[in-house]
């Protein structure tokens, strides 16, 4: 089978940091290909080498039999190269059809706006993947997984042939991501290759035909998926061995201490009628998928979704979260499903990101910080969890995904919490980072944290939880218990 990409030896540098150092990746034509690695590992910077937005230092870039000394992105998209990023790279003030139609009255030089022109265009690409949407629809009003099928119908406007998806399932339901991958067979069988970048381990195996693994900004390893299975693949992607049967390991129920959390018949916006208890060193898991109430009812308690009727409990008293410093006081944390809008201060430093509650504290008797002491609470957190970065007066923002939602915990454990509630805890993460988490959960539940697990990740659910409650347009269809804690049974009580 022909290559539709090769790049060979390709070195990139920026500031006397080696981002690539002699990267080699082949692709052939009308295949799906994986490229896997931690955050960090050179992905984002190969794929804007081949798509023409970086130069490279060294090496080579051959696209469908042609070399290109110097590419650019023009040339890129000529050469059928389309790149699919994180945010999709679309006008959210525009409509469907404007987004759609935009490219192509561009190239076109065309100086007026031909309304029926712009229909015609947009009508087309949506044909071309069966993707049904309000054509007039704002962007911006639309749900994530419309907004990527926009993006892809965009790309085959532009006659595609290699179509680059960066980490495209990272903010999509279990059944959009479904959806998503019918798509690419689909477009498998056109003739377009797929070149899949993502860390996810089943999503890997389950959509891949071959593999390239990225360490360090340089080859680990490049095999048909059929040659890679799980312990390899987390291996190679971060050098390290993990022992997740310790970590699947459920305590029985008697096996907890005090009861710390109660809910009694709680009802609020977007759930009604939720009972349950959370003990003392128990990790309970709330899983379900989009618009089951999960989210909501973590929001309850953590006063942001007051409740309408029932009862909450914290160590046997009843409480009224009415807002998040009652939470606080109650030593309830939330650590959010969106960490960089709803958990992180971006722009600010690491150390300010994990002592922002902590300023009462932290300060002295006349109310004046005292940097030494910041600063030593910032140290201690950033080495306890591990936080990878060589200063912790970086913005927050430089850090990797999964060492951005390190310190949106540490943050929370400053406090010293009864009751940490982790909304999505490794969305958006990868293997070290994911495993990094799991562990320090059961650590904490280990010392008598009680813990909540909120998440859709059937996986995840089973690899942290004790027990779990499961929830389906609004209600509680279930809860399951230790060893009941299956993928079977969790899909069963779904239904």
């Amino acid at each position: 089978m022909e290559n539709i990409l090769s790049v060979k030896g390709i070195k990139k540098s920026f500031g006397g940091v080696h981002a690539l150092k002699g990267v080699d990746l082949t692709i052939r034509k009308g295949e799906i290909h994986c490229l896997a690695g931690e955050n960090g590992c050179g992905k984002s910077t190969i794929i804007k080498v081949i798509s023409g937005f970086y130069q490279p230092d060294e090496g080579s870039i051959e696209i469908d039999g042609k070399g290109y000394p110097v590419m650019t992105p023009s040339d890129a998209i000529r050469a059928g190269v389309q790149v699919i990023y994180q945010d999709f790279s679309i006008f959210p003030n525009l409509t469907v059809i404007e987004n759609l139609a935009f490219n192509q009255v561009l190239a076109n030089r065309k100086k007026l706006v031909n309304r029926k022109e712009f229909r015609r265009i947009a009508e087309e690409a949506v044909a071309k993947i069966n993707f049904e949407v309000d054509l007039n629809a704002l962007v911006e009003t639309l749900p994530v997984a419309d907004k990527q099928l926009i993006a892809i119908s965009r790309a085959l406007l532009e006659n595609a042939k290699l179509i680059i998806m960066d980490e495209p399932t990272t903010a999509l339901t279990k059944k959009e991501v479904a959806r998503l991958f019918e798509i690419i067979a689909d477009l498998k069988k056109r003739g377009i290759t797929i070149l899949f970048v993502s860390h996810k381990l089943d999503e890997v195996f389950e959509i891949s035909d071959s593999i390239t693994i990225l360490r360090s900004g340089e080859n680990v390893i490049s095999c048909p998926a059929s040659e890679m299975n799980e312990e390899k693949f987390a291996y190679y992607m971060t050098g390290r061995h993990f022992d997740t049967q310790q970590l699947g390991q459920k305590k029985k129920k008697g096996a907890f201490g005090e009861t710390v959390l109660e809910c009694e018949h709680l009802s609020a916006a977007g759930f009604e009628d939720v009972s349950f208890q959370l003990h003392q060193g128990e990790i309970l898991g709330i899983t379900g998928q989009l618009g089951s109430g999960r989210t909501e009812l973590s929001l309850s308690l953590f006063g942001l979704n007051r409740p309408v009727s029932g009862r909450i409990k914290v160590e046997g008293n009843e409480v009224d979260i009415r807002d998040v410093t009652t939470a606080q006081s109650l030593g309830i944390a939330l650590v959010p499903e969106d960490r960089l809008t709803e958990g992180l201060f971006l722009p600010q430093s690491i150390i300010r990101n994990i002592t922002v509650t902590r300023l009462d504290g932290l300060a002295g008797k006349t109310g004046i910080l005292n940097s030494k002491t910041v600063t030593e609470e910032s140290e201690k957190w950033v080495k306890e969890l591990g936080v990878a970065t060589k200063n912790h007066e970086l913005p927050v923002q430089t850090l990797s995904g999964g060492n951005q939602q390190k310190v949106v915990l540490a943050r929370w454990l400053a406090n010293r919490p009864k009751v940490l509630i982790l909304n999505g805890p490794t969305v958006g993460v990868d293997i070290g980072a994911k495993y990094d988490i799991h562990t320090l959960l059961h650590q904490l539940a280990e010392e008598g944290m009680a813990v909540i697990v909120v998440s859709d990740d059937t996986a995840e659910v089973i690899a942290t939880c004790d027990s779990a409650i499961i929830m389906q347009g609004g209600r509680m269809t279930g809860r399951l218990e230790s060893q009941d804690l299956t993928e079977a049974n969790l899909a069963k009580a779904a239904i």
